[in-house]
């Protein structure tokens, strides 16, 4: 799923390329080393052989599919802003570079827009609070009973003595009854009331049990267990409108996720330093809370995909869509190693009438890329330590 999205975000780079008069001299899907190449020769396609592959016959495109599945390539002629050959990436004008460079966002959102079209019309699983939809043309087609997945060790719910299968029927606090009838419903008991005792109402094997919880504190997993099962709606002629509504939702959750992830993170790690003992306690929980809500694709594999293929195709699949739109956020983001900073760069010495030459910009943007794999080896090492843990 992974190297079909990054492989359709590459696609839309192609794509505005050709269209732009900017050469592609190949398509990749995955990474190298190559396993197969095509190519036109004599105004036909047709695959190559391995001894070819150094000097090879024909002009033109070529097409390769490569050993490494973890994404895809678009390699276009002079990617350069300052080669101004023909047919070069640098020759264009700046509103064909502004669509070369955000045409991987559009076909990320297209692909989300797409999935969530198809599910509003089948069946959608709701994770949004007032998730959007078509009020006149959305009915209820089914109710799951909200189950415990699975449960971390050493975690509240298994100190409990709950276990995988139990149904939640309802939670209380302080005698004040809740009826669960959705994960929503749960999950917002939960987090209004973290790090203190709760009753909870589950049934097991068709016997009713209830069973006092003492909830994690800050910013983690409260129950620590996977919670599964939710309301799920169908469209009719609304679907469409709800894959583009239920998209542009899920953008606006992404950045907003990504604005309070970044603030937790510089704050957080001012705050660590200071003498006060509450101030840095504050520190470390909002640094807690950006290390807990990044993840990799160590984590996508290890954790999220395992956890939403339990609870369905359909969950399955919003979570595709909801990746799709997360790698579409991610590149417009204004990092030079990412297309949203790299349409910066050359606004910016656009603006200032300067000539963005090749060193300046090969060194930029590869200082912004070695600290992008950087900050992946960090999140892959975390990913790692949560499945070990688990």
């Amino acid at each position: 799923m992974l190297t079909l999205l990054v492989t359709a975000h590459e696609f839309g780079h192609f794509l505005m390329a050709r269209k732009n008069g900017v050469e592609v001299e190949e398509f990749g899907i995955c990474f190298p080393p190559r396993a197969i190449a095509w190519r036109k020769v004599d105004g036909k396609w047709r695959r190559l052989k391995k001894s070819e592959w150094k000097n090879m016959p024909g002009e033109g495109l070529v097409i390769s599919l490569n050993w490494l599945p973890i994404g895809g390539f678009c390699q276009m002629k002079g990617e350069s802003a300052a080669d101004k050959r023909k047919g070069t990436f640098g020759a264009s004008s700046f509103w064909g570079k502004t669509k070369i460079l955000f045409g991987g966002v559009a076909a990320n959102w297209l692909v989300s827009i797409v999935i969530l079209t198809i599910l509003a019309w089948c069946g959608m699983p709701h994770f949004l609070e007032n998730q959007f939809q078509i009020d006149s043309d959305t009915r209820v087609v089914a109710k799951s009973a909200v189950t415990i997945e699975s449960i971390l060790d050493d975690s509240p719910a298994q100190k409990a003595g709950l276990e995988s299968g139990d149904l939640v029927k309802s939670v209380a606090f302080n005698g004040e009854t809740t009826e669960i009838v959705t994960t929503k419903d749960l999950l917002t008991f939960l987090g209004e009331h973290k790090g203190q005792e709760i009753d909870m109402s589950y049934e097991r094997d068709g016997v009713m049990n209830s069973q006092k919880v003492t909830l994690n504190d800050g910013d983690g997993a409260a129950l620590g267990a996977m919670i599964a099962g939710s309301e799920v709606y169908k469209s009719t002629w609304s679907a469409p409108i709800v894959g583009i509504g239920t998209t542009a939702q899920l953008t606006g959750e992404t950045l907003k996720g990504v604005g309070t992830m970044v603030v937790n993170l510089f704050s957080g790690a001012i705050e660590s330093f200071s003498g006060d003992e509450a101030t840095h306690q504050a520190g470390a929980e909002k640094l807690e809370s950006a290390r807990d809500s990044v993840s990799g694709p160590v984590g996508i594999i290890g954790v999220l995909f395992p956890a939403f293929t339990n609870s369905g195709v359909n969950n399955l699949m919003f979570l595709v869509a909801l990746i799709s739109v997360s790698l579409a956020c991610m590149n417009i983001i204004p990092i030079p190693a990412l297309d949203g900073g790299r349409w910066l760069l050359i606004a910016f010495y656009k603006a200032r009438r300067k000539v963005l030459t090749k060193e300046t910009e090969e060194k930029i943007v590869g200082r912004a890329f070695m600290a992008i794999l950087g900050l992946a080896a960090v999140i892959t090492i975390i990913d790692i330590m949560r499945i070990v843990m688990r």
